[in-house]
């Protein structure tokens, strides 16, 4: 089975260019076939993070890509977003499914093996991130968790896991026999140039089934 891959968005990457090189980028990397794209801007009040993530939606309009909201999910409701995406200390999804529609997809990030257990006990969720599976410099200081860990993650869980945290082409081959689902990642997107995407992602999708 194919592996799902997530970009999650930073328009900091972008420099000057900032938002509008950030929805080129969702635009090109839906058309490339990439499964998720987690807007998190989380330093954007409601009025503006509603503009950007109504201009990622447009920009994936037409494509198999599901856009989601990192944890506001009245962002997500009034922008036409695919979901939501909740931190690990947000609100429990039995909350939010129940304010919201059927097909809404919702996602949360766990750091322990006890954590992704309760979770998946406490039921509505459609998928479970972890990380940091790999050190990175988008959460310097944090220890990375290690492949071992995500394996644990990912046998103690019915739900698809995702591994986040470092992920590159190289240290993807790493994840086979993880049992993960997949992969989420910032800089594997901001740092591709747009007319490489597809073959990015293909490279990365080969690297984790073992055949890069």
């Amino acid at each position: 089975m194919r592996p799902v891959v997530c970009m999650i968005s930073d328009r900091r990457r972008f420099g000057d260019r900032g938002e509008d090189a950030l929805v080129l980028a969702v635009a090109a990397a839906a058309r490339a076939g990439v499964d998720l794209v987690q807007v998190r801007e989380r330093d954007l009040d409601g009025r503006a993070l509603v503009r950007l993530v109504s201009r990622c939606v447009e920009a994936a309009r037409g494509t198999r890509t599901r856009v989601l909201v990192n944890d506001r999910i009245d962002v997500a409701l009034a922008a036409g977003a695919s979901g939501v995406h909740l931190r690990g200390d947000s609100v429990p999804a039995p909350r939010v499914r129940a304010i919201t529609p059927p097909a809404f997809v919702i996602g949360r990030s766990v750091h322990s093996v006890d954590e992704s257990r309760r979770v998946t006990e406490d039921g509505g969720l459609d998928y479970l991130m972890f990380g940091t599976v790999f050190a990175t410099s988008s959460k310097p200081g944090v220890e990375a968790a290690g492949v071992a860990t995500l394996h644990e993650v990912s046998a103690g869980t019915p739900l698809p896991v995702l591994a986040v945290g470092g992920i590159t082409e190289a240290t993807a081959c790493d994840l086979q026999r993880t049992g993960a689902a997949g992969i989420a990642a910032i800089g594997l997107f901001a740092d591709t140039a747009l007319a490489d995407m597809a073959a990015m992602i293909a490279r990365v999708a080969r690297a984790f089934e073992g055949n890069g």
